[in-house]
């Protein structure tokens, strides 16, 4: 019986688990992966202590940190989270179960996919979610990047060097961030497609086309591509705690001010929660005050 068990290895699950050694928590992270989003990122400018650094750079800093403290951190994935009689927890994983008087869910965002004929058969082939990851795989090669917000279009500009030609989807308007819009005007090989929408990918053993089509008009446009990167957004990885805590409409995790859901003794931070802004130092704030609640409530247990 743990005292608190964190679910997620990002900003907000490794700062909680720095708090709760401090506090002598007996603590454990469950972790389907290591850093979170920040893996995905190469460059990083508004984290206070660095003017510039990467997100696996940053990350392996969080690591270092968290394992001075605690090195009791299980790569795991959460699959079923459940309430007992005596109202400690049960989270379930591949491997085992374990149980803990509180939990804190830092589980993060994954991915949004298109939706569209060839997106999962040609995955790893072509198709990525990860242009930090993927885009020197490109080099000299023409993609095209689909969405319109910071990710997509940091995800453009980075393949501008790289990629010979870089195709920007964009179904609506631009959502990003005036600074990042402006580093994208400097890309002279950035083609802008506003008000498309993706129809279809297609390729024989690896991506060769991708069919997008006017929003208004309906008309297709078919686009040579040898990569697709698809950057329209993130899903909270909450299924393990479906029916046991309450959900808004976009999955993510309700909770008050104090990271508290309607859960006594189930607590979530970071980007699973419904807070309105997305921000790494936003997220190891929250894993820092959801650790000291969930203290707080030990206590007083």
């Amino acid at each position: 019986m743990y005292d608190v068990i964190i679910i997620g290895g990002g900003p907000a699950g490794l700062t909680a688990s720095v708090y709760t050694a401090r506090k002598k928590l007996n603590t454990l992270v469950l972790t389907k992966d290591f850093g979170g989003q920040p893996m995905w990122t190469t460059e990083i400018e508004n984290y206070m202590g660095y003017q510039f650094i990467t997100g696996p750079e940053l990350m392996e800093k969080f690591d270092e940190q968290a394992r001075h403290h605690s090195d009791n951190i299980k790569y795991e994935e959460a699959r079923k989270l459940t309430i007992n009689t005596d109202n400690t927890f049960t989270v379930a994983t591949g491997n085992g179960q374990y149980q803990a008087k509180a939990v804190i869910i830092a589980s993060g965002k994954r991915p949004r996919r298109m939706e569209v004929p060839g997106e999962v058969e040609f995955t790893g082939r072509g198709v990525s979610y990860c242009a930090t990851c993927d885009g020197p795989l490109f080099a000299n090669k023409t993609v095209a990047v689909v969405g319109g917000g910071n990710s997509a279009v940091q995800a453009a500009y980075e393949l501008s060097g790289v990629a010979e030609t870089v195709y920007l989807i964009v179904r609506n308007r631009y959502s990003a961030d005036p600074v990042m819009l402006d580093k994208l005007q400097q890309a002279k090989n950035v083609i802008a497609l506003q008000g498309y929408i993706s129809k279809e990918v297609q390729g024989n053993l690896f991506v060769e086309k991708f069919i997008v089509a006017r929003k208004d008009r309906g008309e297709e446009t078919d686009l040579a591509v040898q990569g697709i990167f698809v950057e329209i957004g993130l899903n909270p990885n909450t299924e393990f705690a479906e029916g046991v805590i309450a959900l808004n409409q976009r999955r993510e995790i309700m909770v008050d001010c104090r990271c508290r859901t309607n859960v006594s003794g189930l607590f979530a931070a970071g980007d699973v929660t419904d807070g309105i802004d997305k921000q790494i130092v936003i997220a190891a704030g929250d894993g820092a005050k959801a650790a000291l609640i969930a203290y707080e409530y030990l206590l007083h247990r």
